[in-house]
């Protein structure tokens, strides 16, 4: 999620279009991009607002990586200057010691003149980005830090279902997670009523999917189902009203509201959701489609722990492995921001 400044002003008044991922080197097992995978080298930063970074932490946390791979929240609110870290202790990063992310950014080539986006990946010693590829980010985590995972981490990503993750991966992407952005900062009747069209449709082919099956893809938790989470759990508090995507809320399919409650309440998903950063991001720094600021007192989030049932279609979240643990101390969800 890129945003800050100017740009925030200007989601409705000018056609939506994703940024690239302008750093695109990878940390993998074998250094191929001259960053290798270890431990403690790298930090991620992450806003828990944000569907792209909370997919990062969700996987680093079902893998076991806290202790391989420190985290970094920033602030939900933006300034003119983007993300900041204005949620520690003087207003610095205690580990890179840096206000804003886009100093790190800044080391890494000066005067990038593009957007500074979450999630991050930022190298300890020369405190420079290594990418901000949010797409591949996940993708490597399940397969090039396996020597660090934890025992009993699930295959987030199996080999053998790859191909069938990234076709449900790449329509869901198109249609639902990028869609919601469409119709949210659309500039005209037909193209708000298309992306929202698109994101529906989408939606109930995937409630189809889900009818008959507990997960996307197999029965374990794979990462296509991280993906889709991200999005369905920011569904009804931000996408229905503030980017009218409004054609029926989550909680009124009854497919999709308990498969979604179902990874919510899977240890590694819900325990990183916090719906005050997302409500107050949302509806305070898009100030182009939401001048007033103003962040609803809705919707109640404690349907999220009711029963869901999910586990009569069978499936095994985890696979041959186990769930993970329970959350790191500094890292817990504060209660205001919990279902």
């Amino acid at each position: 999620m890129s945003e800050g400044g100017e740009g925030n002003r200007a989601y409705g008044h000018k056609a939506f279009k994703r940024s690239k991922s302008h750093f695109a080197d990878r940390i993998t097992a074998d250094g191929r991009d001259g960053w290798p995978v270890e431990p403690g080298r790298y930090r991620l930063v992450v806003s828990r607002a944000c569907p792209w970074a909370s997919r990062a932490l969700v996987a680093r946390r079902l893998l076991g990586l806290e202790d391989a791979l420190s985290l970094a929240v920033v602030d939900p609110i933006q300034d003119d200057r983007s993300w900041r870290f204005t949620l520690d202790p003087g207003g610095r990063d205690p580990v890179l010691g840096i206000r804003f992310l886009s100093e790190a950014y800044d080391r890494r080539e000066t005067g990038y003149p593009g957007g500074v986006s979450v999630p991050a990946l930022v190298d300890v010693p020369s405190g420079a980005l290594v990418t901000n590829d949010f797409q591949q980010i996940t993708l490597d985590l399940a397969t090039q830090w396996t020597d660090l995972h934890r025992p009993g981490a699930p295959d987030l990503y199996p080999p053998e279902l790859r191909g069938e993750i990234d076709t449900v991966m790449a329509e869901v992407y198109a249609d639902v997670n990028n869609g919601v952005y469409r119709a949210g900062f659309a500039t005209n009747q037909e193209e708000y009523e298309a992306a929202c069209a698109g994101v529906f449709r989408r939606l109930e082919l995937v409630a189809q999917r889900l009818a008959g099956q507990r997960y996307l893809v197999g029965d374990t938790i794979t990462e296509a189902d991280i993906r889709l989470f991200t999005t369905l759990v920011r569904f009804d508090a931000v996408y229905h009203g503030h980017f009218k995507c409004n054609l029926w809320k989550l909680v009124e399919n009854p497919v999709l509201w308990a498969y979604a409650r179902d990874l919510y309440q899977t240890p590694g998903f819900g325990d990183t959701v916090d719906f005050d950063h997302i409500k107050r991001h949302y509806y305070q720094v898009h100030t182009g489609i939401n001048p007033t600021g103003i962040v609803p007192l809705g919707p109640d989030t404690s349907g999220w722990l009711t029963p869901h049932h999910r586990e009569e279609l069978g499936g095994r979240p985890f696979g041959e492995g186990t769930a993970p643990g329970p959350v790191r101390g500094g890292e817990e969800v504060p209660p205001q921001g919990r279902a």
